[in-house]
């Protein structure tokens, strides 16, 4: 059992004392121990050694003793194992030198074998469950089909990802076979890592956002309802859209544990168009930890008071920048560890 199971009980729901709190990408290039391992090992060697990824997940467990860990990883492992090539390039971010636009580009991607070509994930799981010896509960996580799509067309990092727009409206059948494949790649890729040991998983559409409300019903959210359907009866899965606020109603029916919310909506917003029944994640503005920690300490107690501390996991609306101060980044995991209702 595990011994630190209160992030567990908000994904149930359950009346707790104050909410549990782990922070997007908090393992990782914020901390001086992260940076160590950095200089000696390029990006996708640290995701594909079981050894080094396990020892980042750990990292902030030791150091700020958040309620839950996240495994180290990249969503783009997932295109990696599909046959498509992706390079991170320092300074740059990922790079796709073959993006997928045409019917002749998509037979080359496979729905591939899981153990054959992403086992390494599933032995970084076991080595973390190790190291963190059942103190807290582990978070498995993937890329939404819509955002693996969108590096996959683009062929990198983009301000308004026009290139995979322009293919899904000119090219639906291509864009819909390929969001299809991915799709079913990330299924099998949860459901391995739900038997190798995480205690829930999470779903990212990182861009979710750029999308129309009625677009994103029919190029992000029908393959993210698909996954919940694969997972919600084996295991909490938690889904987020940056920028989705718009779908929170339709999210909220989804059989999803909890939905993360960005910083741009507000708590009352979130309930509201949650229907207020889903414990919600979120929302602190990652950019706000440059803030003084004092500050920091008094933002985030307002925050649990505006979601009010039950169904509710405390979060960041995106992932941690590279350049917080370690001082802030404890301010905020403090200030929900110290917090007391109202009363």
């Amino acid at each position: 059992m595990i011994k630190n199971d209160l992030f567990l009980r908000a994904l149930k729901g359950e009346t707790v004392d104050r909410p549990p709190v782990w922070m997007m990408r908090q393992a990782g290039r914020y901390l001086p121990e992260f940076q160590e391992i950095k200089k000696k090992y390029d990006f996708f060697t640290r995701c594909q050694t079981p050894e080094l990824a396990s020892e980042i997940t750990v990292q902030p467990i030791r150091r700020y003793g958040m309620d839950a860990a996240i495994l180290f990883s990249d969503i783009l492992v997932i295109p990696q194992a599909m046959n498509i090539h992706v390079e991170m390039k320092p300074n740059f971010g990922p790079y796709l030198p073959n993006p997928i636009r045409t019917q002749k580009d998509l037979d080359s991607v496979i729905v591939p074998d899981i153990q054959d070509t992403l086992g390494y994930v599933m032995d970084a799981i076991k080595a973390t469950k190790e190291k963190l010896n059942d103190e807290v509960p582990l978070i498995g996580f993937a890329g939404s089909p819509w955002t693996i799509l969108c590096y996959c067309v683009q062929g990198q990092g983009s301000k308004n990802f026009d290139k995979a727009k322009e293919l899904c409206f000119t090219n639906p059948v291509v864009a819909h076979s390929l969001l299809q494949k991915i799709t079913d790649t990330t299924i099998a890729y949860l459901k391995a890592k739900v038997a190798a040991g995480v205690d829930a998983v999470q779903v990212f559409d990182s861009w979710g956002g750029m999308l129309s409300p009625v677009d994103y019903q029919e190029f992000s959210w029908q393959y993210m309802q698909q996954i919940i359907d694969a997972l919600k009866d084996s295991i909490p899965v938690i889904a987020f859209g940056k920028g989705c606020w718009f779908a929170l109603n339709e999210m909220a029916k989804s059989g999803a544990s909890a939905l993360g919310v960005d910083w741009t909506c507000s708590a009352r917003n979130a309930r509201y168009l949650s229907g207020g029944n889903i414990t919600l994640q979120g929302n602190f503005d990652p950019t706000r930890l440059f803030s003084p920690p004092s500050e920091i300490k008094k933002m985030v107690t307002q925050m649990i008071n505006e979601f009010g501390k039950d169904k509710y996991i405390v979060n960041l609306g995106h992932g941690i920048l590279p350049n917080i101060p370690l001082d802030n980044a404890k301010a905020f995991i403090d200030a929900v560890k110290e917090y007391k209702s109202p009363s």
